[in-house]
């Protein structure tokens, strides 16, 4: 059995996790992901009344616990970018499957469910702003997944070698790896009405992503080729900044995970919906009816 020491493992002197500050009793097995701090509010307005367990802050990470429906589920803020995932995916692993009393891991694992619930900007011209887009696919442009084990057992390596040529991707960058949802939590949460495609999880949302400020960028028409590629049938559709970690550290560690994103941009079109919070409320009580 592993043991897992101080300096590998930190926890608060309460018992907590040491960045998101909660203990192993307060985090359910059905989990929601969110950037921003003030929407884990907005979810938890819609919990059952007076079932709230906890309501903890500690930096970025908002965690509020409660029921919907008599649904137990946690929801998190996780703050922007996947190196804050590399933080969340991993303490919540540590808390549903390692012994905080003993440091040891534990001999019978839980499988969490982890639905990240996002904003993001389309790549292709058919799909419209305020659309929901469920990544099938991640697609990581942020390396996150190369400092694991076990990064091209879950790799498509195919897709990596042909995006990465065909849209000149700079050669100093992580190489992007692409890794897939879990099946069965898309086709719940995604059903008929939800659209589905591949996704950029860009470690930037500037340059990263084909802004140009007052800065050129190193492959000035990326956004248009990563539009035409495909592959195998499939295509790129959205840029969004956390998926793909939230995908890939799922998958090494035996969790369920996907993002749902509302489509607050049409990078095509160079249009953009800064009043969104209408349709991210409809998306919020979909995802709570189907998790």
């Amino acid at each position: 059995m592993r043991t897992f020491p101080a300096s590998q493992l930190i926890i608060n002197e309460d018992g907590s996790a040491f960045h998101l500050h909660i203990r192993p009793e307060h985090l359910a097995d059905k989990i929601i992901l969110v950037g921003d701090q003030d929407r884990v509010n907005m979810v938890a307005s819609y919990f059952d009344g007076g079932s709230i367990e906890c309501d903890i802050q500690s930096r970025e990470f908002h965690t509020i616990t409660g029921k919907y429906n008599g649904k137990r589920i946690s929801c998190i803020s996780t703050g922007i970018g996947t190196d804050n995932i590399d933080i969340v995916l991993n303490e919540l692993d540590a808390l549903a499957n390692i012994d905080f009393t003993t440091r040891t891991e534990k001999a019978q694992k839980k499988t969490l469910e982890i639905v990240r619930i996002g904003t993001c900007g389309a790549m292709q011209d058919d799909i419209q702003i305020g659309s929901f887009l469920v990544s099938e696919k991640s697609i990581g442009f942020d390396g996150v997944l190369a400092f694991y084990e076990g990064r091209d057992n879950i790799a498509e390596i195919g897709f990596e070698q042909a995006l990465v040529e065909f849209i000149h991707y700079p050669k100093k960058a992580a190489v992007p790896y692409v890794v897939p949802a879990d099946k069965e939590l898309v086709n719940r949460i995604a059903q008929d009405d939800m659209l589905r495609g591949c996704t950029i999880a860009a470690n930037g949302f500037y340059g990263p992503q084909g802004r140009v400020l007052r800065c050129n960028i190193a492959v000035p028409d990326i956004n248009e080729r990563i539009s035409a590629f495909r592959y195998q049938g499939q295509r790129i559709t959205n840029y969004e900044m956390e998926g793909s970690a939230i995908a890939a550290l799922s998958l090494l560690m035996g969790h369920k995970a996907m993002t749902v994103c509302c489509v607050i941009a049409q990078r095509k079109a160079e249009a953009a919906n800064t009043d969104y919070k209408p349709c991210i409320k409809q998306l919020v009580q979909t995802v709570l009816e189907r998790l």
